[in-house]
Order: C-alpha cells, then sequence, then structure tokens
C-alpha cells in the first residue's frame, strides 16, 4: 500500500508541477496575446515612462541652469558695480578740480585786479578816447537818423551842428596826435608809428575806422542841407545807400597796408624762416580781403544799378 500511496503522491506532485508550469506558460502566452493584442497601449506606457525620465532629469539639469543663471547675473552686478565706481570717481575728480579753481581765482583775484588797473593805468589815452569816438559816433548816427525820418520837416540848424561837430572832432583828433600822422592811412599810406607794436596797429586802425564814420556821416548831414526844390527826398535816399555803400568798401580796403606791415614785419626776424613766415601771412591776408571782396561785389554792382537807374 505504501508503494502505491507513494506513487500516488509522485503522480499527483508531477500533476501539480505540470499544472503550475502550464499555468504559468498559459500566463505568459496570455500576457503576450495580450500585449500582442493591445500593442498601442504598451507603447502609450513606455512613452509615458519616457516622458517621467526626461522630466526627472530636466527637475535635475534646472537647478544647474538656475544657478549658471544667477552665477551671470551676478557677474554683471559685478561688472556694473565695477563701473558705477569709476564714473562715480571721474565726477569726483571733475569737481575736485573745478573746486581747485574757484579758489586758485578768489586767491588771486585781488592780484589781478592790480594787473587790470596797470594795464588801464597804461593805455588811459587810448582807452578814453575809444569811448569818447564810440559816444560820439552814437549821437551823431541817431540823430542823423531821427532827421532822415522826418523828411522834409527837419532841422537845417541840427544838421549843420552835426556836420560841424563831426569835423570838428576829426580835426581835434589829427591834430592831438600830429605827430603820429594818422590821416596818411586815410590815403592808404603809413602814419609814423611803430608797427612792430601790436597796440598802435590797433590804434591806428581803430582811429580810422571811426573817422571814416565821422566823414560819411557830414557828407549825409550835407544832403540833409540841401533843399527840396534842388533834390527830392527820393532823390536823397538813394545818394545815401551809395553813401553807405562807398562806406563800407573803403573801411574794408583803408586798414590793409597797416596789417600787411605788421603781418611782415620789418625788421623782426632776421632770418629766412621769418621773413618766409612773414610774407606767407601776408599774402594769406590779402587773399582773404580779395575774397570778401568779390563776395560782395554782386551787392555793390546792384546798388549802383539802382542809383543809375532809379527805378
Amino acid at each position: 500500500m505504501q508503494p502505491i500511496c507513494s506513487h500516488l503522491h509522485n503522480i499527483q506532485g508531477s500533476g501539480d508541477d505540470s499544472s503550475s508550469s502550464q499555468s504559468a506558460h498559459t500566463a505568459r502566452l496570455s500576457g503576450e496575446s495580450s500585449c500582442h493584442l493591445s500593442g498601442d497601449v504598451c507603447i502609450q506606457l513606455n512613452s509615458a515612462v519616457g516622458e517621467a525620465r526626461e522630466n526627472a532629469s530636466s527637475r535635475h539639469s534646472r537647478p544647474g541652469s538656475q544657478s549658471r543663471s544667477h552665477g551671470h547675473a551676478h557677474s554683471e552686478a559685478g561688472g556694473l558695480d565695477d563701473s558705477t565706481p569709476d564714473a562715480e570717481e571721474h565726477s569726483g575728480s571733475s569737481l575736485s578740480e573745478l573746486r581747485y579753481l574757484l579758489q586758485w581765482l578768489h586767491k588771486s583775484l585781488p592780484y589781478i585786479l592790480i594787473l587790470c588797473v596797470k594795464l588801464i593805468m597804461q593805455h588811459i589815452i587810448g582807452i578814453s578816447l575809444g569811448i569818447g569816438l564810440l559816444t560820439t559816433y552814437m549821437y551823431a548816427n541817431k540823430s542823423i537818423v531821427n532827421q532822415v525820418f522826418l523828411r522834409e520837416r527837419c532841422s537845417k540848424l541840427q544838421c549843420a551842428w552835426l556836420l560841424v561837430y563831426l569835423t570838428g572832432s576829426s580835426l581835434l583828433l589829427y591834430y592831438t596826435f600830429h605827430s603820429q600822422s594818422l590821416y596818411y592811412s586815410l590815403i592808404f599810406l603809413n602814419p609814423t608809428v611803430d608797427f612792430m607794436n601790436f597796440w598802435e596797429v590797433l590804434w591806428i586802425v581803430g582811429v580810422t575806422d571811426f573817422i571814416l564814420k565821422f566823414l560819411f556821416m557830414g557828407f549825409k548831414c550835407f544832403i540833409l542841407l540841401v533843399p527840396s526844390f534842388m533834390m527830392s527826398f527820393k532823390s536823397k535816399g538813394y545818394w545815401y545807400m551809395l553813401l553807405e555803400e562807398l562806406c563800407q568798401y573803403y573801411r574794408m580796403f583803408v586798414p590793409i597796408p597797416v596789417w600787411f606791415r605788421y603781418l611782415i614785419g620789418y625788421g623782426e626776424l632776421d632770418s629766412v624762416l621769418g621773413w618766409t613766415l612773414g610774407i606767407l601771412l601776408g599774402l594769406l591776408y590779402l587773399i582773404l580781403k580779395l575774397l570778401s571782396f568779390f563776395g560782395q561785389l554782386r551787392n555793390f554792382r546792384q546798388v549802383l544799378r539802382i542809383f543809375c537807374t532809379r527805378p
């Protein structure tokens, strides 16, 4: 009985084993068949797993990128911080220099005033005469303009007084400085002064310019004195226009010999370089004067045409 029972048990065990192996095999087959039958579901699951892995890797990589971005931002902020102190230092240095200059001027102001007073005392005659000439010119010019606007109602006595006043002022000036022969410059000659001194040259040019203004203003006063039946107001207007234009051109050409001689500098430099430089400066001055003359020549021709045709 025992051998039979053991044999039966062996048969049952082998049957259980075979049944279990069969069941596992059938499970695997069913799983494979289910996978084969539902392949789309498997693919979706795999893709979901891949996306989850990518998200995890991106989450792991984000802190590094954030740290790099923070590092870059910190570096830029550091660069800005480095440039800001440089700008502040530059502005601070400029302010300190300006403050130093103001302090120097404040300390040097008394000495500058003393020097200015000394220069004024040295040229007191020329400064006083310049102020007197300017005042005379402004007064005479304003009076002539008022008399011109009055037309036929202009005061003959006022015009005669202006003519005498301008003539007397010019003659008195030339008589006071007759040793310098300043009237020579009116006819393009050289006065008897030192042309090496800049202030002397400026004195000659300034006095001659004022005298020319007085001269042509005297001509205008003379035209104002002409009676209306001899010259109409319209004809006087043409004469005023012509005299003004002639005065401008004459004042342009009169100082040319004086400045030319000063620029050449006779006896200033004995070397060849000095003579060459002086001649070049003089020629450049003449060229500029000629260019200015030809630039205004068209206006002068137009004035002459208007004066001759009298439209």
